[in-house]
């Protein structure tokens, strides 16, 4: 591969992003998981490497490409994402293509068509939550609820691992997390949406009521998190969620465009406690 594609791959695919799909990934494979040795399985790498880089590149790429009026009102673009340049688009095109080739390829490789459903979907929701006619982005409660997309490779793992689907609770809380991540992640854009004629359920609500709906997931998380853990002290670090939106609800002089980029390392962090006390669990 052309180190220039490389490059584009890598600004496409945003970085730190990669940890929402390869993250949410190795924790479900870790919860399903009947023993550590799950871990030597070749399956296991194969999606873990397909997780973190060209499952990125069809989301992202995707997104761009469709995108590409819509991102020029907003600055975020210019500073901490890719924004899409007429000189790249042969190569993002072909990053496109690459990347569905190896998703094709993966899909015909599966076992079973529960497998392939999972993934299917996930290849779905990455494509119309950007692409039309469906496009889910302008789809008021479509948009934060399509983001599903970014915990089926946490279902996929838990099936790959242990050959059935994971319990109905923890997708509801991990599609309470999905949607206030969105919906949050939305508010700062508000203005940038409503200059493109982009109706989000941020720009529908507008700011207090978007934290509002933004704390009453976070906190649905958190009860869940907590009971399903017993109480465990740990559990209850998940309180920084709910907290987040209410610290700025209350208190107006926070910058949510800078909280929301420290969002990243607390998923990293609190999605690696998660791993870790699973794979414990199951060495023990």
């Amino acid at each position: 591969m052309p180190d220039s594609l490389l490059s584009l791959a890598l600004r496409v695919s945003r970085f730190r992003f990669w940890i929402y799909t390869g993250g949410t990934y190795v924790v479900g494979y870790a919860l399903g998981m009947p023993s550590w040795e799950a871990f030597l399985s070749p399956g296991y790498a194969l999606y873990l490497f397909y997780f973190f880089l060209p499952a990125n590149v069809f989301i992202y790429g995707v997104n761009d490409y469709f995108d590409q009026e819509t991102d020029r009102f907003n600055p975020k673009k210019d500073v901490r994402e890719y924004r899409w340049r007429d000189a790249d688009g042969r190569n993002l095109l072909l990053l496109i293509g690459l990347s569905a080739g190896i998703s094709a390829a993966l899909l015909a490789l599966q076992a079973g068509w529960t497998e392939r459903l999972i993934f299917l979907s996930f290849l779905f929701l990455s494509f119309f939550y950007s692409a039309p006619p469906l496009r889910f982005k302008e789809i008021p409660i479509l948009d934060f609820s399509s983001n599903l997309l970014y915990i089926m490779p946490g279902i996929f793992g838990y099936y790959l691992a242990s050959g059935i689907l994971p319990p109905l609770i923890l997708i509801a809380a991990g599609y309470l997390h999905v949607a206030a991540m969105h919906l949050f992640s939305a508010i700062p854009d508000i203005g940038y949406d409503r200059a493109a004629g982009v109706t989000t359920t941020a720009v529908a609500l507008q700011e207090r009521p978007s934290l509002l709906l933004c704390l009453f997931f976070w906190a649905g998380l958190a009860a869940i998190v907590i009971l399903a853990s017993g109480m465990h002290p740990a559990s209850f670090l998940v309180l920084i969620y709910p907290a987040i939106p209410l610290l700025l609800l209350v208190d107006r002089a926070l910058d949510i465009e800078r909280i929301y980029w420290y969002l990243p390392a607390i998923n990293t962090s609190l999605g690696g406690l998660v791993f870790a006390a699973a794979t414990l669990q199951t060495v023990l």
